[in-house]
């Protein structure tokens, strides 16, 4: 997720976690589409906000049983392995030492968030991530370090999938992705792009050193799921995938529109 879709990610889930949805009893398998066997009662008073719910959390999502599958499959990873290794890495690493860490992967993050705004020709945060890039990667040590931050130079993330929707690229199908979660087909290949231009930007990795680049992209996945407040299950609901769902789809939109 990006900077801003996990800042609104709390925020948006707490709120709707909040609707009253009345659950039928789920099918065999657990991976049908649970929203389609809610029967509402006309004696209550939320019935219609209960629709209009019901209408929010419907998404364009034709693959939705084997969708579920692999969000069921990314929590299961997420609690079993994941959280595991992460709270490891963090009993065994100093605070200081994860935020450098942090930092450097932010740092080098900078290089495709500059070339998607020149890509949709946004001059101005073009000039405030290269300056970000260039603070950071000297007076920061490599990026271990955020000066930029200090400086008034605030980080504009952005991706692949967000220049691709500013060109008027539709979203597609919802999916899920294994161990990488909630997408969809524009975004995912926007994450190819991104990803393939991230490398490039470390030596070791784009030097085929496979033991460095291991190493690197294992230290980069555990600094994501750390910096990440998100947990399976924390909404308490039947209906989490629905709103997970419904959240990543706005809260992208909202980005593209930006």
């Amino acid at each position: 997720m990006t900077d801003s879709l996990r800042r609104l990610l709390p925020a948006i889930l707490l709120a709707l976690s909040t609707g009253a949805l009345a659950e039928q009893p789920a099918d065999a398998d657990g991976f049908t589409r649970p929203l389609e066997q809610l029967k509402f009662n006309p004696q209550l008073n939320q019935r219609e906000f209960e629709r209009a719910t019901l209408v929010a959390l419907v998404n364009n999502d034709p693959w939705e049983e084997w969708n579920r599958r692999i969000y069921h499959f990314n929590q299961r990873f997420d609690e079993w392995v994941y959280l595991p290794v992460v709270n490891g890495y963090r009993f065994v690493t100093p605070r200081f030492v994860r935020s450098g860490v942090s930092h450097f992967f932010a740092n080098l993050g900078e290089v495709p968030s500059l070339a998607n705004h020149l890509l949709q020709l946004q001059g101005k945060d073009a000039m405030t991530t290269t300056a970000r890039l260039l603070f950071n990667t000297t007076l920061g040590i490599g990026g271990l370090w955020d000066p930029a931050s200090r400086m008034g130079l605030e980080r504009r993330s952005e991706d692949f999938g967000q220049t691709l929707g500013y060109w008027g690229a539709e979203e597609g199908p919802y999916l899920v992705l294994p161990l990488l979660g909630p997408s969809n087909l524009r975004d995912t290949g926007g994450l190819v792009f991104d990803t393939a231009l991230g490398s490039a930007a470390n030596p070791a990795v784009e030097a085929g050193l496979t033991a460095q680049g291991t190493t690197y992209y294992g230290l980069m996945a555990i600094d994501r799921r750390h910096i990440n407040d998100f947990r399976y299950g924390q909404l308490n609901s039947p209906f989490e995938y629905e709103k997970v769902r419904y959240v990543y789809t706005e809260a992208r939109r909202l980005q593209i529109s930006e």
